[in-house]
């Protein structure tokens, strides 16, 4: 806990991902706080995806997204932002842009285990974690995984878990995936947008919300 602020750290592990196939961009996470899909998660089709934790930024989600919309990479992007943030040392990102190409971040301040592992189109980041085994994993699961890039993301929170996941236990978790005109009668792009805010297992409880949603919008 902050002493100043009165906020705890995200202590989250998150994967934002890439799909070629069809330019599908999202982010999955999980953590032990409360309603972590609206701090962590944010995307914009056709741009990119950006998971901001440890001590949020939440600037680097709308700021990120700008810097991509405008050309940068994600790479350019991660040191734009960091560069003149006082609290760097105390960040954790994960991004990936419309090309697939991925950056992270994790400060000397973030609390361990944290760290990160990525290749082309996906990086998985966490902090707080019970070691580098869940974000390895997690890399593994998005790899090998068929299908959409929900079905990829998902798999990946599942294994992430199933190494230890959080340390500190679980409460919440989220699903964003965004893809052009994808969105309720194509008015906006938000393809999937899920939250479990509060919960005993959430990333089971997220699958279960994801299947509803396979449901009501047919593929």
């Amino acid at each position: 806990m902050n002493k100043i602020t009165g906020l705890s750290p995200v202590s989250t592990f998150s994967i934002v991902g890439y799909d070629p196939s069809n330019g599908d961009l999202g982010i999955a996470v999980q953590s032990k706080f409360f309603a972590v899909g609206a701090v962590v998660p944010w995307a914009e089709a056709g741009v990119g995806a950006i998971a901001t934790q440890s001590w949020a930024n939440t600037t680097y989600g709308p700021r990120g997204l700008e810097l991509l919309k405008i050309g940068l990479t994600a790479k350019q992007t991660l040191d734009h932002l960091i560069k003149d943030d006082s609290g760097k040392k105390t960040r954790q990102v994960g991004i990936v842009d419309a090309n697939g190409d991925v950056a992270n971040y994790t400060g000397e301040e973030c609390h361990n285990w944290a760290g990160a592992t990525s290749e082309k189109n996906y990086t998985a980041q966490g902090n707080i974690l019970a070691g580098e085994d869940v974000v390895m994993a997690m890399g593994t699961a998005f790899e090998e995984t068929e299908g959409e890039l929900a079905n990829k993301l998902m798999a990946a929170l599942f294994a992430g878990q199933e190494k230890g996941g959080d340390k500190r236990g679980q409460q919440s978790a989220a699903l964003l995936v965004v893809r052009k005109n994808g969105g309720y009668g194509g008015f906006n792009d938000r393809y999937i947008d899920l939250r479990v805010d509060d919960a005993e297992k959430p990333i089971e409880e997220l699958q279960r919300l994801l299947e509803i949603h396979k449901k009501f919008y047919p593929r």
